[in-house]
């Protein structure tokens, strides 16, 4: 009876000392569980979003997608640029390679000017965005107009192209060897040799 009641003791001395030492440094591993799990669970976040943003199939040429650029021209007047795709985001690169490219320029009237085609080259620092291929040109005014490619001047808010154009708007429909748009829209020049068919209706609006 005195073996079995010391040992008996004896490990009731040990619990008690687990209950002392060892609940203490559990509940501590616990708190700080609890303060570190935020900072880990949004690494977690930010990780998958970069992956979602990125693709890095080759890390010398990284590229996002469903990049977007905004800015303003010498008047303040914004303009943004959207492409499905954004190629060679490298750093201290100013040229950035769009697929499926859109430029938005707008005026502080409200009028506003928008460019696709299918591919085309931003350049972050001299603002300016040339398009290739499938050009469309979009004014709110009406007018529309498809050429292969096009410089577009995002400070001063002026495309030029030296490629034929054709569009058509409320005048008429019209096609020459180039065009000037200055403005944001507001002039338009057309070069070369052009044909301009006017709409009877519109000229019946004019009197």
């Amino acid at each position: 009876m005195g073996f079995s009641g010391g040992k008996r003791r004896a490990s009731y001395s040990r619990f008690v000392v687990f209950m002392k030492v060892g609940l203490p440094i559990v509940a501590l591993c616990l708190v700080g569980l609890l303060f570190l799990w935020p900072q880990i669970k949004g690494k977690d976040i930010k990780f998958s979003v970069g992956m979602a943003s990125f693709k890095s199939s080759n890390p010398e040429s990284p590229s996002m997608v469903n990049a977007r650029f905004v800015g303003s021209d010498s008047r303040n007047q914004p303009f943004s640029i959207t492409a499905d795709l954004a190629k060679n985001l490298l750093l201290g690169k100013s040229a950035v390679e769009l697929e499926v490219p859109k430029a938005d320029l707008a005026m502080r009237d409200g009028t506003w000017l928008v460019l696709t085609a299918n591919t085309g080259i931003y350049d972050q620092k001299g603002k300016s965005l040339d398009l290739h291929g499938a050009v469309n040109l979009f004014h709110d005014s009406g007018y529309e107009f498809k050429t292969e490619t096009a410089h577009i001047d995002l400070d001063r808010g002026v495309a030029v192209g030296n490629k034929p154009i054709i569009g058509q708007g409320p005048f008429g429909q019209l096609a020459s060897e180039g065009f000037r748009i200055e403005n944001m829209g507001r002039r338009m020049l057309f070069t070369g040799k052009a044909k301009l068919t006017i709409y009877p209706t519109s000229l019946k609006a004019r009197k």
